[in-house]
């Protein structure tokens, strides 16, 4: 299959969160399975041409509201079998952050990626390029399997292609005021409740879930969740409509990267079969944070800092979990409140607690290799990777019962010795604390805690096996008509 995968950002180019790493990760499996696979971004300031290698490829004009708007395309790989295309808009893209800075959003994101939806389509037709499929991802390309319906199918290059659509998390939906509906090239007829209309304003979101040919998300347990109230966002009744053609796909790691026995970032490399490298990790990591040496179990958070990722119940709990003995190592950065309620507490006590605000690659894998646990309890979650990552160093997770983390985290049974971490269900500090309790009681058992470190570090997660799922869901939607 010709598969244009489009996306606004994409490991190792351009990357604020999972999106990346699925744009950087899915691809290339994807060829591996034999498919010709471009991937197509905007060219970022950050995209530096020569240490990307890029090279001009063409430039083309683009509709955008009631005229056009030139760009210029650079090519480039992201590895030798998937080409890498990336729009150059300096308007648009060459600005210090993808999306805003730390004082809000562009107020023109609008136009930014109604303009790159376009131009990601305008492109085939540059390459001579007819793809089988467009697979879109998130709000950021939410206009483009409606433009492909709308403005694209008259052409013969088009006439087959079908797309799908991937929501990585639907709580971010590319709201905008009614007026941005003027750029978009479309009639407004399209700005209705079974359009692309929400509450009176444009949902970037909603125009890719009603025009799609298939919906993905990046979970299976998400994909029903996002067909509730609870944790539908307001669109859990387009989803609905929309459930025969919805499908969950959990995402893959790349474990050339995530690899603790060839990782060069930790301190000592080891294996599930050769564990001894993980004990110097963890001394290592507790010397240079400056935490207490010593048999406390040492849990580690890497995440943004807000109460979707649970950090209002960590709050509530966190003096309870001091209480256990345990000693705490946070990455990451968000909510102010939250960011000084854990550096207050760091201060507090500076041998059980260390904060970083900030995020570092090697830093990340340093935590994910030196703590025993690793804690993840979110309000709701997509898919996410760190569970997944954190089983592959060895690192215990304790998740809430949610989303992805539902579907890759098994909780222990000491009695049968199965399971692969330790799971809650009740949103509530009291049940995050009953189940870290059960964690810190199986820890101090060193023959039963190796097992299950050794039972984590062998689950099979590599985006070989979400691409074999893709690949199918890709000639499901060729069969439609």
């Amino acid at each position: 299959m010709k598969i244009l995968f489009a996306a606004s950002e994409a490991a190792p180019f351009a990357k604020t969160g999972g999106l990346a790493d699925v744009a950087g990760g899915l691809p290339p499996a994807l060829a591996a399975l034999g498919h010709d696979v471009r991937v197509v971004i905007p060219r970022y300031r950050c995209i530096d041409r020569e240490q990307f290698k890029l090279r001009s490829l063409a430039g083309f004009y683009v509709p955008i509201g009631a005229g056009k708007e030139r760009c210029e395309v650079l090519a480039g790989r992201m590895d030798s079998r998937v080409k890498a295309y990336f729009i150059e808009k300096d308007r648009y893209f060459d600005r210090p952050g993808l999306y805003g800075t730390a004082t809000g959003d562009y107020v023109d994101n609008a136009e930014r990626f109604l303009f790159f939806s376009r131009a990601a389509l305008e492109l085939c037709r540059t390459l001579d390029f007819t793809p089988d499929i467009v697979h879109c991802n998130d709000w950021q390309t939410g206009f483009m399997p409606l433009y492909l319906n709308r403005l694209y199918r008259s052409d013969a290059r088009f006439k087959h292609t079908r797309s799908v659509f991937t929501v990585h998390n639907l709580g971010y939906q590319g709201l905008f005021w009614h007026w941005d509906m003027g750029l978009t090239g479309l009639g407004w007829d399209e700005f209705t409740p079974e359009g692309v209309e929400f509450y009176g304003k444009v949902n970037f979101m909603k125009a890719g879930l009603v025009a799609a040919d298939l919906i993905t998300t990046v979970s299976k347990t998400y994909s029903r969740e996002i067909q509730t109230v609870e944790n539908g966002q307001g669109l859990e009744g387009v989803l609905a409509k929309r459930a025969k053609d919805l499908f969950g796909v959990v995402n893959g790691i790349d474990y050339r990267f995530w690899d603790p026995a060839h990782d060069k970032d930790i301190s000592r490399t080891y294996s599930a079969n050769r564990l001894d490298g993980k004990t110097l990790c963890r001394a290592a990591l507790k010397r240079d944070q400056g935490l207490a040496a010593g048999d406390a179990p040492l849990i580690g958070m890497v995440t943004r800092l807000a109460a979707q990722k649970g950090l209002d119940i960590v709050a509530d709990a966190l003096p309870d979990i001091l209480a256990t003995g345990a000693q705490l190592m946070v990455l990451g950065t968000g909510d102010r409140a939250y960011e000084k309620l854990l550096i207050d507490a760091s201060r507090l006590y500076p041998d059980r607690i260390r904060v970083l605000l900030k995020y570092d690659e090697k830093i990340a894998k340093q935590i994910y290799a030196g703590c025993d646990m690793f804690l993840m309890p979110s309000h709701y979650e997509p898919c996410g990777l760190s569970q997944m990552i954190a089983l592959r160093y060895g690192t215990v997770p304790i998740v809430r019962k949610t989303g992805g983390l539902a579907d890759t985290v098994v909780d222990y049974h000491r009695r049968t010795g199965r399971g692969t971490g330790f799971v809650f269900e009740e949103y509530s500090s009291g049940a995050l604390l009953r189940c870290l309790d059960r964690a810190i009681a199986a820890y101090r058992d060193v023959d039963a805690w190796h097992g299950l470190m050794q039972t984590g570090m062998k689950q099979n997660f590599s985006w070989q096996q979400s691409a074999k799922e893709y690949e199918s869901l890709y000639r499901k939607a060729m069969k439609r008509k």
